[in-house]
This record gives C-alpha cells, structure tokens and sequence, in this order.
C-alpha cells in the first residue's frame, strides 16, 4: 500500500508494520494508547509516557540524534519522525533502514487529522476514532468553560538564554487561540528569540506563560524575565499539554482550565 505523510512524501509499506520505532514522544504515548505496545520497539530517551517503556523499549537516542546501529538491529519495519526535531539529513539517512514517517503539526486540526491518519495505516481505525471522539468531546466542554472568558495577551517561554518563546505557525499557538490567549508574538515565526529589556514595549503581553519542556525554567529564570517586565502576571504551565499533539490532548484541556482558574483569582 502506498500511504502518504504529512508532507506528502509517498510511503509504500507492504505490510502493517510490526516493529516500530517512534521519535516522536506524543506519538509513543498516542500508539501505546491505540493498543500497540507490542508493536512499539524502539523509542527515545524522551518517550516518557508510559513510563515503563524506558525500562521494557530499546532506547535508540534522543530526537536530535539517533543511533542507526540500535535502530538496524532492531530490524525496525517503520520510523516515526517529526519535522520539527528531525532534519532532513537525518530523515534520509533513516529511510536506508526503513520507510519513514515524517509528521508536520501545526494545529488541533493537524492533530486530529494525524490521529486518524496513522489509524488507518496501522488498522486500528476503531481505536483512533474513539481517542478523537474523547478529544473533541473535552474540547467542547473547555469551549463551554472559557465562553465568558476576556481574552489575555501572552507570551509563552519555551527556553532561556537566548530567550525563546512560541510564534505563529505552531501547535502551541494554535492551543494558546483554543484557550483564548492572544500570542503576543504571532507576528514571528515558529519559535522566535526575543529581547525581554524591550518586550514590554514591542510585544506588551499581559501574561508570561512558562512552559515545564523544553527547557526547565527555574525561579531564577523567571525573576530575570520580571526584572524587565514588573508587574506582569506570570504562570508555570504544563509543556506536554501544550505541545504533544496525540492522545495526551485528551487531558490537555482540564489543565487548560486550571490555568484559567489560576490567572482568574489576580
């Protein structure tokens, strides 16, 4: 059969694949969730949910860099990557061991849409339309919450020294507009490096949002960002909730009620 990703790359797999390796963490937790714990293989040392695959699944490297040895003994029949942490070079050099999935999302609709994509391709049709019916129903119960809810501008910190932060064309920012925050910084693109001495000026977010991954931000960290920005409320949010884009989202949205329920009490 002939699949296509989502960059439209021609996949051609003869078989559903049975031993898999996934570098994509949200992917990991999203196949082990559609019943494919035997079929998942390989991971990386990112893969944290669920928990045990670190110690029962072949830890084949981080999402930056793999080892292709781990992943050829494997006899790996289908690689799951993902465009934002796997380059091109590295995509190529994994299609010499096996066909490569490379997913590309920037959406909730992205998501949804991946989620009954890679049910098809594995035949568990069933198992991926019931994870999206799950989400779409905790969508339309947070949609329900946050109706009366103002607008806040935000800006959300996903590194430290350099300073980045989450721009337009971005999962992140697509849930920051689910939930009602205005990206201070959609103007830019992906993920930005921004100038916290002129932010308050060029960007004026009403918000800080601090984001738990990639980057652990620390008191310090935060305090640093407020030397310049007095006075500006700020968060600690969960990264997985914001970023993970597989079945993760359906716990997504009681955390995103959290967080308005928390910023609502100032």
């Amino acid at each position: 059969m002939i699949y296509t990703d989502s960059l439209n790359r021609k996949i051609n797999l003869p078989k559903i694949p049975q031993r898999i390796i996934s570098l994509v963490p949200s992917l990991t937790e999203l196949l082990h969730d559609m019943g494919m714990e035997r079929q998942i293989v390989g991971v990386t040392k990112y893969c944290v949910h669920p928990i045990h695959y670190q110690a029962t699944k072949t830890i084949v490297g981080g999402t930056k860099k793999v080892k292709n040895k781990f992943i050829k003994d494997l006899n790996s029949d289908f690689i799951l990557c993902s465009k934002e942490e796997n380059t091109p070079e590295m995509v190529s050099d994994l299609e010499k061991i096996a066909p490569v999935y490379v997913t590309d999302v920037n959406s909730l609709a992205d998501a949804l849409q991946l989620i009954k994509d890679l049910g098809i391709l594995f035949d568990r049709r069933t198992q991926a339309e019931h994870i999206i019916d799950k989400i779409n129903f905790q969508l339309q119960d947070f949609q329900n919450f946050i109706k009366d809810t103002h607008s806040r501008k935000v800006a959300y910190f996903i590194w430290a020294k350099p300073w980045m932060v989450a721009g337009s064309h971005t999962f992140i920012n697509d849930l920051l507009r689910i939930c009602k925050f205005e990206n201070a910084y959609a103007d830019k693109e992906r993920y930005p490096e921004i100038d916290i001495k002129k932010m308050r000026i060029k960007a004026a977010p009403k918000l800080l949002m601090f984001s738990s991954e990639p980057h652990h931000f620390t008191d310090e960290d935060v305090f640093e960002v407020l030397r310049s920005n007095r006075k500006t409320l700020t968060i600690y949010v969960d990264g997985q909730y914001f970023s993970w884009y597989g079945s993760r989202l359906i716990k997504a949205f009681d955390h995103f009620k959290e967080v308005h329920k928390k910023i609502a009490a100032f």
